[in-house]
């Protein structure tokens, strides 16, 4: 019986490191940690973003242009992430691949670092939400572009 003991608890320890040691994202503590970029709390659940590099280590932004700015100052982050992920903005607290959300850049949405960069996770909730708003309409090529030439709306 000992010996069974032994062995069940040596299972759970093995399966509590594999679990520990799983590359997923993690839900973004807001109000409690600190953007990798700009040092600033993450406080605002439409906006957050968060990298999750190949050995599952996440790293957490106050908003898509810091994961942006970070991104272009840490080219080997970009190539080592297994998620890149951003806010969508009619769903706080859902992240969303940042490679495939559109994004709107209009001074009618201020996000948290003034470069007025909304994330969405559906083209046509967007493009909506873009001819009400003005703007661009801008796809996370162009939002890593429009963040590493400092563009912001007119």
């Amino acid at each position: 019986m000992r010996r069974l003991i032994q062995n069940i608890l040596l299972v759970a320890m093995v399966l509590t490191l594999l679990a520990a040691c799983q590359v997923e994202p993690k839900p973004i503590a807001y109000g409690e940690v600190n953007c990798a970029h700009c040092q600033m709390t993450v406080s605002d659940s439409r906006y957050g973003a968060e990298l999750v590099n190949d050995k599952g280590k996440p790293f957490y932004f106050d908003s898509a242009e810091c994961l942006a700015a970070y991104l272009q100052d840490n080219p080997e982050q970009q190539e080592k992430a297994a998620y890149l992920l951003v806010t969508d903005f009619t769903r706080p607290n859902q992240l969303i691949d940042a490679r495939n959300a559109s994004f709107i850049q209009s001074r009618e949405l201020p996000s948290p670092m003034g470069m007025y960069l909304t994330a969405l996770s559906d083209e046509g909730t967007a493009t909506k939400m873009h001819q009400e708003v003005g703007g661009r309409l801008l796809n996370w090529d162009q939002a890593m572009i429009a963040v590493k030439n400092n563009e912001k709306p007119e």
